[in-house]
């Protein structure tokens, strides 16, 4: 409820002894699965590889950028956002094989309100669809939201992408509205959908990935016991 000033006008609650957050660093995050490292150059032969497994450039229609036509393209790309401050790119790194198999980032970092955005999503068919590939997001969004302590987690997708906007739903992340006409991306309009994460909502979806992402959650073929919608309940 908000609370009201002087004037009998309601202003919100009050954040007592709010400060700004820390800015994100170039960290490694280890989990079970994965590992996300600061992308590096050194990295960009196999993350070329792993994208190009797809065969097509499907995996690129809902990126802001166009499919790269050889190795060498890529890894210029790499080389001129590996060291940005925002968006600060992370790699994804498969434990078994200790390979790059996908990228996520943090975007639109905002440290005095704190405000974070995970965004530039582009998992390889290697990671789509694994257990790795939720810890992934489960470990940024951790980093973010435990160890920064940032109020607010917030995932945007083309209104169009229907497999970005299930991946958000299903980590818990809430629906919070479109912005029509948001943006004009390779020649086409985009309506972007808004979604959020909030400090109030972390203990439970916590708790949830951790139960989701245990090894007995899995059989023995690994297929999943209990869906992650369903530990949220």
């Amino acid at each position: 409820m908000s609370q009201l000033n002087q004037y009998g006008q309601p202003v919100g609650d009050a954040l007592t002894g709010w400060l700004p957050r820390p800015f994100p660093q170039r960290v490694i995050l280890e989990g079970q699965y994965c590992r996300l490292e600061p992308l590096r150059v050194e990295s960009a032969a196999a993350l070329f590889a792993a994208y190009s497994l797809n065969g097509d450039g499907r995996s690129w229609t809902w990126l802001l950028r166009e499919p790269d036509n050889d190795v060498g393209s890529f890894t210029a790309w790499v080389a001129s956002v590996c060291e940005l401050q925002d968006p600060i790119h992370f790699a994804v790194i498969d434990k078994q094989t200790q390979s790059p198999v996908g990228t996520l980032a943090l975007m639109r970092i905002d440290a005095k309100n704190g405000v974070i955005e995970v965004g530039h999503v582009h998992f390889s068919p290697l990671l789509t669809r694994t257990p790795a590939s939720t810890e992934a997001q489960w470990l940024l969004m951790r980093y973010a939201m435990e160890t920064l302590g940032y109020r607010r987690y917030e995932w945007k997708c083309n209104s169009l992408n229907e497999p970005s906007r299930r991946a958000a739903l299903r980590l818990g992340f809430q629906f919070e509205g479109r912005f029509r006409q948001a943006l004009v991306i390779k020649g086409h309009n985009r309506d972007t959908d808004w979604f959020s994460v909030i400090d109030s909502d972390w203990p439970q979806l916590d708790k949830a990935l951790r139960k989701w992402l245990a090894a007995d959650n899995f059989t023995a073929d690994g297929k999943q016991r209990y869906s992650l919608e369903s530990l949220r309940n």
